[in-house]
Order: C-alpha cells, then structure tokens, then sequence
C-alpha cells in the first residue's frame, strides 16, 4: 500500500491539507466536552446566566467550524483518492499492454479484471480513509485520555488501562482476517470467469442444454465466495460489539468511581459528564479505528495483488531505437531453423522450422487442426519469442525491431473475427488512425464489404455493436480485413480469415489483395480452394514443415497433401 501511494504524487498538497483540517476538527471537538463542563459547574450550577451564554455561543463556533473543516477535508479526500484510482488504473493499463502473451496467460483474463476494479477500488477506500480518520481517530483517542488526566489522574488511569484491551482484541482480529481477504479476491476472480465465460458462451450452453448445469456450478462457486465472505465477516464483526462492551464497561466504572469523587467534593458533577463524553468520544474514535483496520486488511490484501502486476516484467522487451529499413536482397521473412515452446514445461510446438518469403507474393500455409500454422505466424510479429532459431523481418531479427514499428508494417486477421464497440469508421481506423473516409472506402471495396456498407443507411457511420453481433459471421471477417489493409500492411497474415465467406466471394477477395495491396499476403487455410493460386504452400504436420511447394508440385510429391485434397471433393 505505501509503496502504491507513489502513484498519488500528484495529490500531496490534498493528502496534506485534508489530514490538517481533519485535525482541527477534532481538536475543536476535543474541546467542547471541557467546555460543557464549564457551561454546567460555572454557569448552570450556579446561575450565571453570563457564563451559560458565553460557554453556549463559543461551542455553537466551534461547532460550526469543526463542520467547515470536515467539509474540506472530504473534499480534499475525494479528489485525491479518486485521482489515484484512476492514476493507477492507468499504469495498470499501461503495464498490462506491455505484456506478451506468454504474460498475459500467465495472470488470466478474470484476475486482471478483479484486480483492475474491485482491488483498486479497495485501494481508493483506504486512502480516503487515510485522509479522513486516520489522523482524526488516534488524536481523538489520545487526547480523549490526556482531556481525562486533566480533569482527574487518578480517573485518567482507568483510560489507560482500557487501551492495551483494545489492541490485543485488534491484533487478533488483523491475524486471522488478513489470509481470509486474499481468498475472498481469489474467490471473486474465479466467479468472474465464469460470469465472462457463460455470457459469451451462452448461446452453446443453450445449444446444449448446459443451461442448468452451468448454473448449479456457478451457484456453487457464488456460495464459495459467500462462505468465506461471511466468515470473514463475523471475525471483523467482532472488533465493533467488543470495543462497544470494553468501552460501556468502562463508562459504568467511571460513573461508580465518580460518584464517590463527586461526593467528596474532588470533582463536580459537570467534569464528571465531561470525563463520560471523553470516553465516548474515546469510544467512537475506537469504532472508527477497528473498522479502519477492516478497511485496510482489505486494502492490503488488494495492494499485494496490484503490486504482483506492475512488478511483473514483460518477458518481451522492445529495443528503444529498432531499425525499419529494409536490408537489400533479403525475404522479407526468414525463419531458421526455429524451434518453439508455450511454456518450459511445455512440448515443442514448433520444431526447426526454416522457410522464406519473398517480397509482394502470396504464401499459404495449410495442415491439419493442431499442426502449428498459426503458432508460426504468431512470431513473426513477436506475439512469442522463439525457444531456438531467429525470425527475420526485412532482413532483421525482430528481437533488434522497436515492437510498435514492428506491428504497423505487419497487420494480421485473427481466426475469430473482433469488432469493436463504436462505427464502422472507428473500427477501420484501428488499422490506421487517420485514415480518411476515402482510405476507409477503398478498402472496404478490396475487403468485398463495399456492397453491404453502402446500403446501409448510415454507412461509415453504421453503429457496430460489440463483437460485431449486428453483423453476420461473413460480413464480420470482411470488416475485419478492411480494418488490417486500409493502413496497407508490409505484410498481411489471414488466420483462416476466409472460412465464412464463399467460393465467389474468397477468389474476389483474394484478387482484389492481389491487385490493390502492395505487399505480402500469408493465408492460412484448410481450405485448398483459397490456396491454390499461391507462389508457395507449406504443409504443416504436427509442428514440422512437411512439404513446401505449389499445389501443382503437392500434388505430385506429397502424399499428405493429396489425402488432404481428396477429402475436399469440391477440389
């Protein structure tokens, strides 16, 4: 948590004012038990009318400016905690982009989720809390004992002796909460997984009559997490009732030692009304602390998990000055003789593989479910780093290439077709920011989308709903291939991005890349039909390179590649 607090820097000057006016509250209401007990012993008591109002008139004031000084400090508060949040929501984003996808596996989505919002929320509470009360509590607490001591020692003792009660109760609780506060987060993030995972699977589920199922297991998982939250509950629930009784059986004792002080004369009976408020106020003050140290087991619990994050180095770094010329007479790809595993754990997924592609051609890449077609692709532009080998682009390892410069030259359709929330105009400007509309219809013209697009009535500016989902499964790939080539890629790598289309539709699209982008195209396939006017095909089998060749030499060489045609009978 402090070393989180870095991130607030630029809140120093409500991080300090805020506890400041916050002490001034307090100090004015330390005050007005003091001044109570003037009030009854030197005005009331006697029937100085005078002194009634005078003591009455100086208590409204400092009422009235203990009110103005928490208003402040609240106001302080807000802007500091809320600033930090969203501070640290930031490097968080920024931290998490910086990840590959080697990282990115290793957190999890739901985790990353968690800790983005519920555990910096936790971390906001804490600091307005730290701004509001931490300061306001202890000195209300202590000076609630010295007020005591003041008016009477031998009384003042009785405080002291509560206050050690009162700390072991609170370490006892801070022992046993903390451990249960990080499952209750570990728990949170396992029912946010499965909230992700049935709401954009629920159209299987239902496909497969899961639907109760499903449900039974995330009931199960929500009273998991129901479980270990009320547990933790009834221990920090504790920490109230019992400062409530140290504190009530205090009061009672004062009032039986008072009475006796009161009747010999030692003390009046206003400074014994003083001395109950004290120890109210000394009781409140408690309250305040034990619910702080709720507040900050949960931010603790929570601090730890933002720190696993930002303290996790990418395990890809970008060179700061990469080159992006092209070295002359090289492949614009290069693999050699590359190897490459998920994980160390993991078997190889890719094994020696050594290929190149030449500038402005069109290469395919085909093989069965499994083979590592588009493992292979995933490297080219660093998704993963290879275990052994080197991948070369332009001549250039793309471990010496600045990552950002690296990805502009290199744009890739996934299998799964992603459309953002917003129009078509800002999805297609994801491939190129500044793209004009013109930019826009021309590539929706070589994507085979320019038909559909222009009926719509709002066109470029046709609302595209999350995922696409207002968009058929062929239309969706389609603008998703007019979002990679309106920037006009060095190098464009399909990923069986043509599966929805059909036969007409796949050869328009393949000609019109052919005619209008000036560049490389890779397209994986399993589809022959898409690939057979490429220069040069790799056969893919089991993480090797099987055979390489034109479908016209497959077909006499490879016995593999003829068993995989003669499946498709349309070929």
């Amino acid at each position: 948590m402090v070393r989180l607090l870095h991130y607030a820097k630029r809140y120093r000057k409500q991080i300090i004012l805020g506890p400041f006016f916050k002490f001034l509250e307090a100090f004015f209401e330390l005050l007005l038990p003091l001044m109570m007990a003037m009030l009854i012993d030197e005005g009331i008591a006697v029937g100085n009318s005078t002194r009634i109002w005078q003591m009455a008139g100086w208590m409204v004031l400092l009422t009235v400016a203990g009110g103005i000084c928490a208003l402040i400090c609240q106001y302080f508060s807000s802007i500091a905690s809320q600033g930090f949040g969203t501070e640290l929501r930031n490097q968080m984003m920024k931290k998490i982009n910086q990840f590959s996808h080697d990282d990115l596996n290793l957190f999890g989505t739901d985790t990353l989720v968690t800790r983005m919002t519920n555990d910096i929320n936790q971390l906001q509470l804490a600091l307005a809390m730290l701004i509001r009360l931490v300061v306001r509590a202890p000195f209300l607490s202590i000076g609630s004992v010295l007020m005591a001591f003041i008016i009477d020692a031998r009384l003042g003792m009785l405080y002291l002796l509560l206050l050690p009660i009162f700390c072991v109760i609170l370490y006892l609780i801070i022992r046993y909460a903390v451990p249960l506060y990080q499952k209750v987060q570990q728990r949170l993030d396992r029912v946010n997984k499965l909230i992700a995972q049935n709401l954009s699977g629920v159209r299987v589920i239902r496909a497969y009559a899961r639907t109760e199922t499903d449900t039974k297991v995330f009931a199960k998982t929500t009273d998991e997490l129901a479980d270990i939250n009320e547990k933790v509950s009834n221990i920090s629930a504790l920490l109230s009732p019992s400062t409530t009784l140290i504190m009530n059986l205090g009061v009672i004792t004062l009032l039986y030692l008072g009475g006796f002080s009161v009747n010999e004369g030692t003390l009046q009976q206003g400074q014994i009304l003083a001395l109950i408020s004290y120890m109210n106020q000394m009781l409140l003050a408690l309250i305040v602390v034990s619910n702080l140290v709720v507040i900050f087991t949960r931010a603790y619990a929570s601090g730890q998990r933002v720190n696993e994050v930002l303290d996790t180095e990418p395990s890809l770094v970008s060179p700061e000055n990469g080159k992006i010329e092209k070295q002359l007479n090289q492949p614009l790809v290069e693999f050699n003789h590359v190897d490459f595993r998920y994980s160390k754990d993991a078997g190889l997924s890719l094994t020696d593989i050594d290929f190149s592609i030449e500038d402005n051609t069109v290469i395919g890449i085909t093989g069965g479910t499994g083979s590592g077609k588009s493992t292979l692709t995933q490297l080219i532009p660093r998704f993963y780093d290879s275990s052994a080998g080197t991948v070369d682009f332009m001549g250039l390892e793309v471990r010496e290439w600045n990552l950002k410069e690296l990805r502009k030259q290199i744009k890739m359709v996934p299998q799964i077709a992603v459309l953002f929330h917003g129009t078509i105009r800002e999805n297609l400007q994801w491939g190129k920011t500044d793209a004009t509309d013109d930019e826009c219809w021309e590539a929706l013209k070589t994507a085979q989308c320019l038909e559909f697009v222009q009926k719509l009535p709002s066109k470029l500016d046709t609302l595209v709903m999350e995922n696409g989902k207002n968009f058929s499964g062929g239309q969706r790939q389609r603008l998703t291939i007019a979002r990679a080539i309106v920037s006009k890629p060095k190098l464009l790598i399909l990923d069986d991005s043509l599966s929805a289309l059909d036969y007409q539709t796949d050869l328009d699209l393949r000609e019109a890349l052919k005619n209008d982008l000036n560049g490389t195209v890779i397209i994986i396939s399993q589809r022959i039909r898409s690939l057979q006017q490429a220069k040069q095909i790799l056969l893919m089998d089991s993480g090797r390179i099987s055979a390489v060749g034109t479908h016209e030499e497959l077909l006499k060489h490879s016995a593999a590649y003829q068993e995989l045609v003669d499946s498709q009978e349309e070929v």
